[in-house]
């Protein structure tokens, strides 16, 4: 603002990492008042405002959807009745809420006074515990005392608006515990922080968790409404530094907006899940057992199923995991009309394949009872008349020269394996090949144990064979070992066979 020296509290390479210019206050603030007070002047979404920084969307979606929740402004974000009164009482929205909802119930004086002990952040002396700090606030004599005092009046007289004179002792809540009332006004400023025990913290109907501290008389309560709270660095869960407790009772009255029974049919625990659930929020408040779910449903969970634990789940045979493996065969070398059977594009088809066998099924032992491979021949190209030319083109067999019909292993669909005894293939000098791609042939040894890989027989019988021959005829006598096996004879007998 004017010549002089400005010294510099931290390292001069931090401050090449700051900003230029602090953020404003419109970006990182709490826009729910604001919001308010747009939608009372006719403009919802501040657009027509001359502000120097237009306001964040996500910041003003959020704002409008808690004054939704408080009933302040309609589904076009126009202000309501109620919502015009709100942004009257010289508060934010949320405590305007609790101020005027829980008048009628817990009385003016109760309420004006937990209202304005929200207000302001209490003195981290006056505990966790809002009935507690409460307690501390009326015998206190700090500044903050001070304070709350005079906040008590003025709301005294903003409330008495929305309660009567009767209603002033408590109303309706004249013989509960003051801490139930307490809870009240707090859960009714907060209703998505309404809070159950679970496990060993507190469950948020928004479906965040906290953490209360040991000692506090907020621990141990099946239920709580949270103020004020922190995160700690490194820690998962919030931590509760102003809270009341509640019930159920409450929870409900205070969050009824986000009160719903629905059917929830689901894939969990590796099977079909159907429950009728009673939640607040995040929060399962009751479920029963749900005897009858839709089909649409059930079948809805079982697709989630077979995408979480795998295809698996239903009944493949060998056989349908050979025509799988053909089939991915077919469609790396050839392409088009035969179709992709990656687990991905097989869950995209579901209704071309698996129907109707899924939308018969109810459970995990259903699925099991499934057919893979039935199902799996629907994918074959009938209309274009190529799936006839299956077994042309990827035999499940092939024979080779001694007569055996031997499996060919399509794994790999880059390069299928034909695994033989090396016998059985003498004479044959080109290597076997299916849809014009040659097998890689595991030789075998007279026991089964791979004896040489090659994908060229006529280099092998001219090359390798001499070492495998001297090798294995000393381990294998019975067996024949010519020495030319391009012109033998094959076979998968012994010597002594052959001879008889």
């Amino acid at each position: 603002e004017a010549p002089g020296v400005v010294y510099r509290c931290w390292a001069e390479a931090e401050d090449g990492r700051l900003p230029a210019f602090p953020a404003p206050e419109i970006k990182v603030a709490d826009l729910t008042a604001f919001a308010l007070q747009a939608a009372c002047w006719g403009d919802p979404d501040a657009s027509g405002l001359a502000l120097l920084d237009p306001p964040p969307g996500g910041a003003m979606a959020a704002a409008r959807a808690a004054l939704a929740g408080v009933g302040a402004v309609d589904s076009a974000g126009r202000a309501t009745e109620r919502g015009a009164r709100l942004a009257r009482l010289g508060l934010h929205p949320r405590l305007g809420r609790a101020l005027m909802d829980s008048a009628p119930l817990v009385g003016v004086g109760q309420a004006a006074e937990v209202v304005a002990l929200l207000s302001e952040e209490a003195p981290r002396e006056y505990g966790d515990d809002l009935a507690g700090a409460l307690r501390a606030a009326r015998r206190g004599g700090d500044a903050y005392a001070g304070r709350w005092r005079a906040e008590v009046r003025r709301l005294r007289a903003v409330a008495a608006e929305y309660a009567g004179p009767a209603e002033d002792a408590g109303g309706g809540w004249a013989d509960a515990e003051e801490d139930g009332r307490v809870g009240l006004v707090a859960a009714l400023a907060f209703p998505e922080r309404v809070a159950k025990a679970d496990g060993g913290s507190y469950l948020m109907v928004s479906g965040s968790r906290a953490e209360v501290a040991d000692g506090t008389g907020l621990r141990g309560a099946p239920w709580i409404a949270v103020a004020v709270a922190d995160r700690p660095v490194g820690k998962g869960h919030a931590r509760v530094r102003l809270g009341a407790v509640v019930d159920e009772e409450i929870a409900r009255l205070a969050a009824a907006s986000l009160l719903e029974e629905r059917e929830e049919v689901r894939w969990a625990d590796g099977d079909v899940l159907a429950r009728r659930v009673e939640r607040l929020g995040a929060v399962e408040l009751a479920v029963r057992p749900l005897t009858d779910p839709g089909p649409a449903l059930v079948r809805a969970a079982l697709l989630d199923g077979l995408r979480q634990d795998g295809l698996g789940l239903l009944r493949w045979s060998a056989e349908a995991e050979g025509l799988r493996q053909r089939l991915a065969f077919l469609r790396a070398h050839l392409g088009e009309p035969w179709p992709d059977v990656s687990d991905a594009a097989l869950h995209a088809r579901v209704d071309e394949w698996l129907e109707p066998e899924l939308s018969r099924a109810r459970r995990r032992a259903d699925l099991a009872r499934i057919d893979a491979g039935q199902a799996l021949a629907r994918l074959l190209p009938w209309a274009s008349g190529e799936a006839g030319r299956l077994e042309e083109l990827a035999p499940e067999r092939i024979t080779v020269p001694s007569g055996s019909r031997i499996r060919i292993d399509y794994q790999d669909p880059e390069r299928p394996v034909l695994a033989v005894k090396l016998q059985e293939m003498f004479g044959l000098r080109e290597t076997p090949a299916v849809a014009g791609v040659p097998l890689l042939v595991h030789l075998l040894s007279p026991a089964g144990r791979p004896a040489a890989v090659t994908a060229d027989l006529a280099s092998f019988w001219q090359d390798g064979y001499r070492a495998v021959r001297a090798e294995l005829r000393g381990r294998y006598p019975k067996h024949p070992w010519p020495e030319d096996p391009a012109t033998a004879e094959p076979t998968r007998h012994t010597n002594a066979r052959l001879r008889r």
